[in-house]
């Protein structure tokens, strides 16, 4: 049976509440797994009995005010601006729970938190880190910029056969529980890329970001991207999509 997700676009929000309602949500999804293991029904699904109860799926998009996170294997050394610093550019910091390092995200970006029970499609989390690459790389493509990826780093990048001059167009970090997804990818449209200068982002120094709009020179239709980057994940995925706003 194909599954489910719910879609929620967020608009703009400040990070912490946005972090908590995955948090909540992933809870719930595990706490349903653990129940469903405990009565012997692990393994089975709607297609077998469809008033089983099966974990909800969600996805969020999201533009966040300025914020910093560090994952969990992060180094805190990589923020090279001082709290001060921060504070008088209403920077605010999380140290987080996803994979990967130091990263920003900020105004011109286009977050997606997918929300997924990867046993209703696929338990293999280095396909489901790819899947989201290639979303975000067929999207690059509809405005004729060819993005890829680089071996050994994880995101999207653009001029990857350059060595130092290849640029990190959209960074991922991720949390997997059970097979419950949380945190996810960070696109950047008409991000600030200013703002990077806070941090060694990913805690890659010898390489730098960009974003769609540097890439193109010229202003980028945000929802436009949006339209595509859900079109591209639900082709992937193979998801029912169910729209919530």
């Amino acid at each position: 049976m194909q599954p489910q997700v719910y879609f929620h676009n967020l608009g703009r929000q400040p990070y912490e509440p946005v972090w908590r309602q995955q948090e909540a949500l992933l809870k719930s999804a595990v706490d349903l797994k653990i129940a469903r293991r405990r009565a012997g029904l692990e393994g089975t699904d709607r297609s077998e009995d469809p008033a089983l109860d099966l974990p909800e799926n969600h996805l969020f998009f999201v533009e966040h005010q300025h914020v910093l996170t560090l994952g969990k294997s992060g180094n805190e050394e990589h923020v090279v601006a001082s709290p001060e610093r921060l504070s008088d550019l209403g920077v605010a910091y999380y140290p987080i729970n996803r994979g990967g390092d130091i990263t920003y995200h900020g105004p011109g970006q286009l977050v997606c938190y997918p929300i997924l029970d990867l046993e209703q499609f696929f338990t293999d989390i280095g396909k489901y880190m790819r899947c989201l690459e290639e979303a975000i790389i067929k999207t690059c493509s509809e405005y004729g910029l060819e993005a890829k990826r680089i071996e050994g780093l994880t995101g999207v990048w653009v001029d990857t056969n350059k060595g130092a001059e290849a640029r990190k167009i959209a960074a991922l970090g991720v949390k997997c529980s059970r097979w419950v997804t949380m945190h996810g990818f960070a696109f950047n449209l008409n991000t600030d890329l200013d703002f990077f200068d806070l941090i060694v982002p990913c805690g890659i120094g010898d390489r730098g970001v960009t974003s769609l709009a540097r890439e193109l020179g010229r202003p980028i239709d945000e929802a436009e991207v949006q339209t595509h980057i859900l079109r591209h994940l639900t082709e992937i995925f193979g998801w029912k999509l169910v729209r919530t706003d």
